[in-house]
């Protein structure tokens, strides 16, 4: 299984990844490469709403696939802002495109705890 792990994205030990904020502290939170090979076909994500609080390290949403249902974990605490609603209406984008276009929501944060970078993350998928 080849692995996309983008060098510039934070990543979690529950295979979350998080760009860098804006000014204001939003960020952009997914799934990873390995995520979504491992899950198989998504068929259906469910997210925090907009307007919610979410919790660093807690169960925020979850995703389906044709395999199993998998918790989704907020890798940031702070309030959602915005949902990937084209994620919902086409859950499969989390496959194809788990970087860019399949990101699942965005979260306004005061702080970004330390989270693995690229190279730590490939080791800890590594010894999965």
């Amino acid at each position: 299984m080849s692995t996309n792990i983008p060098q510039d994205l934070r990543y979690t030990a529950e295979h979350e990844w998080v760009r860098a904020g804006d000014a204001d502290g939003v960020v952009t939170v997914g799934v990873t490469d390995f995520a979504a090979e491992s899950l198989g076909d998504v068929v259906f994500v469910q997210l925090p709403e907009a307007g919610s609080t979410v919790t660093a390290g807690e169960v925020c949403g979850e995703i389906e696939s044709t395999k199993s249902v998998s918790e989704l974990y907020s890798p940031v605490s702070g309030e959602v802002v915005e949902l990937n609603e084209s994620v919902v209406d086409s859950p499969e984008t989390v496959n194809s495109d788990p970087y860019d276009g399949g990101w699942l929501f965005r979260i306004r944060t005061d702080s970004v705890p330390e989270l693995l970078d690229a190279d730590a993350y490939a080791a800890l998928i590594r010894k999965g």
